[in-house]
């Protein structure tokens, strides 16, 4: 379990680790978030696609991706289900609506869960600012015994 430090008594070494570690720490703080908004966003849309799935549009030509750069005409032949994809490899049929409930439910797991990782992040910052602080204060510090010395010595 961690315990808790003050920074006051670090020396500059040691709050240059301290400061790495917390570096390393923001970025994957940050890099989770980025990921859980890029999966959260996917959901969005596959969700926003649904709204297209209606009787008005049932029997209308569309393109079908084959690849991101390759499409085939095909025809929309049925706009109540729809297959999604829950992952590694598995596609489960669902009807529109419980296809919009199952988008709804990951979108909220996603943003409860970058709603938990969010204060860290912050704390993590608050910490390092802390840190960068501290140690400018050594650096000027040890700058400033350096100078008094230098003069003493040439006096």
């Amino acid at each position: 379990m961690a315990q808790a430090v003050n920074v006051a008594e670090l020396s500059l070494p040691q709050l240059e680790v301290l400061k790495g570690q917390l570096d390393q720490e923001v970025e994957f703080l940050s890099s989770s978030i980025a990921q859980l908004k890029v999966v959260q966003t996917k959901y969005v849309e596959a969700k926003d696609c649904l709204n297209v799935l209606n009787k008005s549009n049932e029997g209308k030509d569309l393109l079908v991706p084959l690849t991101s750069s390759m499409y085939v005409p095909g025809k929309l032949s049925d706009v109540e289900h729809v297959l999604i994809d829950v992952g590694t490899g598995y596609y489960v049929e669902k009807t529109a609506d419980d296809a919009r409930d199952f988008f709804k439910r990951k979108i909220d797991f996603l943003t409860k869960q970058m709603e938990k990782i969010q204060p860290a992040l912050q704390e993590k910052h608050t910490v390092k600012q802390a840190v960068v602080e501290m140690m400018n204060q050594k650096i000027q510090q040890l700058t400033a015994l350096g100078a008094a010395q230098g003069a003493t010595t040439k006096a």
